[in-house]
């Protein structure tokens, strides 16, 4: 990856200018994939919002963009308070006019087994992951999209295969995806398209965030992947873009898997060691997380 104070720009694969005009709204913002495809957006021409719960972070990425080039507005804010993201929403709508697109980043999860959960922590981690995006999804549909119309993408996760050890944020991701679904049929009326990525693992910053043994499995992830890597931030926002992209005006309802395969196959016929699958490194600004630092 690059070092991050070179003079540089986003490296897209997608036309300058593709989002000109448009106004973009990603949800937590100040970190981890949600900044790169902040970034990924504003170089390609649109005016972005970025949310979260930390002001210095957002302040931070809209200062990079600057700097850059683009057009970043912030907003610092908990998803899970229905009466903030209200008036943030109506606050952002009155003030940008309209937003085009919405990319439902936000979310958290911790490391426990099922057992072991509280209600609190499950309702916690379920508030964060899905009823928070459902709340920002129903805001800018009603503050703007109901009118103008417009494209989401949610973000799930890689649950196909349940998720152990982090069961809670694999219900809560499951339903984000089953929300994505009824939304896209209900808003389609309305020139509005609702699809979702579900990621799985990447190498971004929300991997230092884990401590103890959920942090030493980290660096022998990808021997579980067909890819035998992880994937970057980048190509998680390559797939949000085209999502929100007009090449992808007769996708709607649609979760995209970016996991390398790494449900795919079983213990009985294990997959091949390699070196050939070569990472798309488009975000000038990427760091590689400390956990997999050497």
């Amino acid at each position: 990856m690059t070092d991050p104070a070179a003079p540089a720009r986003y490296r897209s694969v997608f036309r300058p200018g593709l989002f000109d005009g448009r106004v973009a709204w990603v949800t937590g913002g100040g970190s981890g994939i949600g900044r790169c495809v902040a970034h990924e957006l504003a170089a390609l021409g649109a005016s972005v919002i970025v949310s979260g719960r930390t002001a210095a972070k957002l302040e931070a990425v809209a200062a990079e963009i600057a700097a850059d080039g683009g057009r970043c507005d912030w907003a610092a804010f908990d998803i899970r308070d229905e009466d903030a993201v209200k008036a943030e929403v109506a606050r952002m709508a009155a003030k940008h006019g309209r937003i085009d697109a919405l990319v439902n980043n936000a979310g958290g999860q911790f490391p426990a087994p099922l057992a072991a959960i509280s209600k609190r922590g499950f309702e916690s981690v379920v508030a964060a992951n899905l009823t928070g995006g459902f709340l920002m999804m129903r805001e800018v549909y009603a503050r703007s999209m109901q009118r103008h119309g417009g494209a989401i993408v949610n973000m799930t996760a890689d649950f196909r295969n349940g998720m152990p050890g982090m069961a809670h944020s694999g219900a809560a991701r499951a339903g984000t995806a089953n929300l994505t679904l009824s939304a896209a049929f209900e808003w389609a009326s309305a020139g509005v398209r609702v699809n979702a990525v579900a990621p799985g693992w990447v190498a971004s910053s929300g991997m230092d965030t884990y401590e103890g043994a959920a942090r030493a499995l980290i660096p022998r992830l990808r021997q579980h992947v067909p890819l035998r890597r992880l994937a970057t931030e980048a190509e998680v926002s390559a797939a949000i873009v085209f999502l929100l992209s007009p090449a992808a005006a007769f996708i709607t309802g649609v979760t995209l898997r970016i996991d390398g395969g790494a449900p795919l196959g079983n213990a009985v016929f294990p997959s091949v060691d390699h070196d050939r699958s070569q990472p798309f490194e488009g975000f000038h600004r990427a760091v590689v997380p400390k956990v997999l630092q050497p």
